[in-house]
């Protein structure tokens, strides 16, 4: 006997909607036409006309606060160095300061050495015993003082930490191997690189004109009324390319390596290469160190080579015939930085700093051509 699906499941069907027809329940929601209609709002449209407001000032920099805030972090570090080191194990001898005293003697022969208790200061490469010229007792002290405020041992294997002896053994293994009493040929290298930086030197590095693309900031601007950055750039690097063509590099032509609109560095003459290589290639151990350490930090080498003459001992009768030397005002650390930083100043002046980024930079930079002063300068 055969069964028909529709007639088993009809009932079962049927059976709830004949339960919801009785008991007339009424369905778990409503209708949207059944709620109270409400007006729509308009909001009134914008009646202001012209440009759009001017980007908000920076606000100024409050130097004193973030000095004294990094003095208690300096604080509480050192606190904290102090305290790991009094709890190191025996065997962690890096990790503590195995000196007490730092000094500085001078040898028979005239030349300083920096010791450490009763140990002297070596050069990381040859291993001997670093001597600082007869000349030069600022920079036997300096060297002494960043011994000093070290707290451990592995401190000293970065470079950073002991800026000074790190230039000074630089310019103590150029001596040795000029002599021919170590192997290598690192003044060649350096003569090498530094030529390098001639053809994308910063200072030579000119903006475009202004434009009318250019931020309507730049046009309000108070203390840069009717200059833009290129004219900055340009009144900027005169006097220095004036001074080391007339004094140091006479008979040449340095042009800029960036033109109006040009995005392609533009290489020097050939002769003014030429010039200026031989003028690197004589120059002594001390003031090639520091020019390579003036233009690794202020990628530029014109400003690199106005910092150095201009303190090294050796030029010290540069721009004395016609009395440059007594008139004009010394080309120091904050003219040499303003001028490697000009590009950067001009961005933060308009758009404000990175705490500690762009701050920090600043400082570096015044830190490493201030190690550059130390080591060409002495008292001869």
């Amino acid at each position: 006997m055969k069964l028909s699906i529709s007639k088993v499941t009809a009932p079962l069907l049927h059976k709830p909607c004949q339960n919801l027809r009785a008991t007339n329940h009424s369905p778990p929601y409503s209708s949207f036409h059944t709620g109270t209609a409400r007006a729509a709002t308009p909001l009134p449209l914008p009646t202001a006309v012209g440009p759009p407001p001017a980007a908000p000032l920076p606000a100024a920099s409050q130097y004193g606060e973030r000095v004294d805030r990094r003095r208690r972090q300096a604080e509480l570090l050192k606190r904290g160095q102090d305290l790991r080191a009094s709890h190191m194990k025996p065997g962690s001898a890096l990790k503590k300061r195995f000196w007490k005293d730092v000094h500085v003697k001078t040898a028979p022969e005239g030349h300083h050495t920096v010791h450490l208790d009763g140990r002297p200061v070596r050069a990381p490469t040859t291993k001997s015993v670093l001597p600082i010229p007869p000349s030069k007792p600022h920079l036997a002290s300096a060297i002494a003082l960043e011994w000093d405020l070290l707290v451990s041992a592995q401190q000293a294997l970065k470079q950073h930490h002991i800026p000074l002896t790190s230039i000074a053994s630089r310019a103590y293994d150029i001596a040795l191997q000029d002599k021919g009493q170590a192997p290598g040929d690192a003044r060649q290298e350096m003569v090498t690189m530094l030529m390098r930086y001639l053809d994308t030197d910063t200072l030579l590095c000119w903006a475009p004109a202004r434009s009318q693309h250019d931020a309507m900031q730049l046009e309000e601007s108070e203390d840069r009324a009717n200059k833009s950055l290129r004219e900055i750039q340009i009144r900027m690097a005169q006097p220095i390319i004036s001074y080391l063509t007339k004094n140091i590099w006479p008979g040449i032509e340095i042009k800029p390596v960036l033109d109006d609109g040009s995005i392609v560095p533009a290489s020097q003459p050939q002769e003014t290469k030429d010039v200026i290589r031989g003028w690197i290639s004589g120059l002594g151990p001390w003031e090639l160190a520091g020019l390579e350490r003036a233009v690794l930090a202020g990628k530029s080498l014109c400003v690199a080579a106005r910092l150095v003459v201009e303190w090294s001992e050796n030029f010290r009768f540069v721009g004395d015939t016609a009395g440059e030397t007594s008139k004009a005002p010394k080309f120091g650390i904050e003219e040499a930085a303003e001028a490697c930083s000009l590009e950067v100043s001009w961005q933060t002046g308009m758009w404000g700093e990175v705490e500690d980024s762009h701050d920090v930079d600043k400082e570096d930079l015044r830190r490493q051509f201030g190690s550059v002063i130390l080591i060409v300068s002495g008292t001869s």
